[in-house]
Order: structure tokens, then C-alpha cells, then sequence
């Protein structure tokens, strides 16, 4: 997910008929920008041996699952109220669910360092 907006232009009406439920979301991923958590996730995480989508574009589903969170999901289900309402007109790059729970599950805890290089996740199956 990527913020679309600068801070200027950022506004919140509550009579627009494209209501964005979790606005507490923009300072929030506008910090998480700020601090590189997306260009930190690309330089930190690798996903090897990914028979699917699921190692692809790693920043994206990190920020996206961080933003869930922050919105109060305890579920990946509840990670689709980021594409409810016009949360499209504040942020792209969101990722579904099962794309979320397809990366997560690539998280099988075989975490692998090749002396100095960024930490690498390798499937057991």
C-alpha cells in the first residue's frame, strides 16, 4: 500500500458519500512511509522458493497487513475492510486477504542468513 497524497491535500468530510471508515489510517502509513518501512521490507525480506504470488511484492503486503492491523483486524478476513469505501481514493497498492494469508503462510519460520546478506525464507514443503 502506498499513500496517494501529499499532506496538503489531505482533507476529512464526514457528509462525503466515499467515507473512509479508517481515515486514522492516513497519518499512520504517512509515518510508516516516512520511516522507508516499505524500501526496509524490499532490502529485508526475500521469499525463495515461492511456487506462486507469494513472495511477490513483499512492502506491499507488509504495509498492508501493518494497516490492518492499525484498523483493528485480528483476522485475515478482516484485512478486506482496507478495500471498503473509499479507502482507494487514499491509498493503492492493497492487497486482498488470501493474497495476505498466501504470503503469511510462507512464514513457515525457516529463517536462513547468509553471512551479511538479507535473511531469506525457504518453503519446508
Amino acid at each position: 500500500m502506498r499513500f496517494l497524497h501529499t499532506a496538503s491535500a489531505v482533507s476529512a468530510r464526514f457528509d462525503d458519500p466515499n467515507l473512509i471508515a479508517d481515515a486514522g489510517l492516513v497519518p499512520v502509513l504517512r509515518l510508516a512511509q516516512r520511516c522507508g518501512l516499505p524500501e526496509l521490507v524490499d532490502d529485508a525480506i526475500r521469499i525463495l522458493d515461492a511456487d506462486n504470488s507469494g513472495g511477490a511484492n513483499p512492502a506491499a503486503k507488509v504495509t498492508s497487513l501493518v494497516a490492518a492491523m492499525v484498523a483493528g483486524a485480528d483476522s485475515i478476513d478482516d484485512a478486506d475492510r482496507l478495500r471498503h469505501g473509499g479507502m482507494d481514493i487514499a491509498f493503492s497498492g492493497t492487497r486482498a486477504p488470501s493474497t495476505l494469508g498466501t504470503f503469511l503462510v510462507r512464514h513457515d519460520g525457516a529463517v536462513v542468513s547468509d553471512g551479511g546478506e538479507r535473511p531469506s525464507i525457504s518453503s519446508s514443503s
